[in-house]
């Protein structure tokens, strides 16, 4: 099996792009985040034409998640259990959705910004992440992935300069312990292994030259529970799709898709 994530950053504007990568790579799953669409407004048609089903959840302009899989898509969960809300009312945002496909259980999340350290999102962030943690403990005896755009970079090799972010979130020592917590359990990070230092990074701002000079940070992560970790044949980040047909990064998202390969 072959499954991929990426922060598509609009699916609506890059339907083109997604149905291109479905195709190129021979996805079986494709994990999106910043759908930025409710689920009616998704443009399915080429994608069901293709062999694909789509599980998504998703609110206007903000956020958004989605699971495409041509291997079966079955007891979709829109949230995972104790995942918490944002703002006065505490509404669930549409950052995970979870869905079996084929023999694994995948999840596609997309962990809050935090935005700045000092920041009631930052809070907010750290929540998401301890619930996120406390709710996959059950998850761990089963074959399961949690991809998506964690908003963090787990080491200072996921960085380009880690002097720049001295101030920043992403690279807190809060937020790399949240992180850490999963791995002490017995999650694995599927594509560490196969992918090392700035050849991993999978995002990169849209200004400064960012992409050609490669200063981006390794934030898309993917992490398997023992069962799959043990059919991990390799895994790589797929820059190609970052620079855009002209090399700079026209029309792409700001993030890469990552791609881990899995034995039957």
């Amino acid at each position: 099996m072959r499954i991929a994530t990426w922060n598509v950053n609009s699916l609506r504007s890059r339907i083109d792009r997604v149905e291109a990568l479905l195709e190129r790579h021979d996805l079986d799953v494709l994990l999106l985040q910043e759908t930025k669409a409710r689920e009616d407004q998704l443009p399915l048609m080429g994608l069901q034409s293709l062999g694909y089903d789509v599980a998504a959840a998703g609110f206007d302009q903000w956020n958004g998640v989605a699971i495409i899989s041509r291997v079966g898509l079955a007891d979709v969960s829109v949230g995972f259990d104790g995942m918490p809300g944002w703002g006065d009312s505490m509404t669930a945002e549409a950052r995970a959705v979870g869905a079996t496909c084929g023999d694994i259980r995948v999840w596609s999340l997309y962990v809050p910004n935090g935005r700045k350290p000092d920041d009631p999102h930052y809070v907010y962030k750290l929540d998401w992440l301890d619930r996120l943690h406390d709710a996959a403990t059950a998850w761990l005896g089963t074959p399961t992935v949690l991809g998506g755009d964690w908003n963090l970079a787990p080491t200072d090799d996921d960085v380009f300069d880690i002097t720049r972010f001295a101030h920043s979130t992403h690279v807190t020592p809060a937020e790399r312990a949240a992180y850490r917590r999963f791995l002490d359990a017995g999650w694995t990070d599927l594509v560490e292994p196969h992918v090392k230092g700035a050849d991993g990074f999978t995002y990169w701002d849209y200004y400064r030259q960012r992409f050609e000079r490669n200063r981006g940070m390794r934030i898309d992560l993917v992490l398997g529970s023992p069962a799959v970790a043990d059919r991990v044949t390799g895994a790589r980040v797929d820059r190609e799709e970052r620079g855009g047909s002209d090399g700079h990064g026209n029309g792409a998202s700001d993030h890469a898709p990552v791609i881990v390969d899995l034995a039957d």
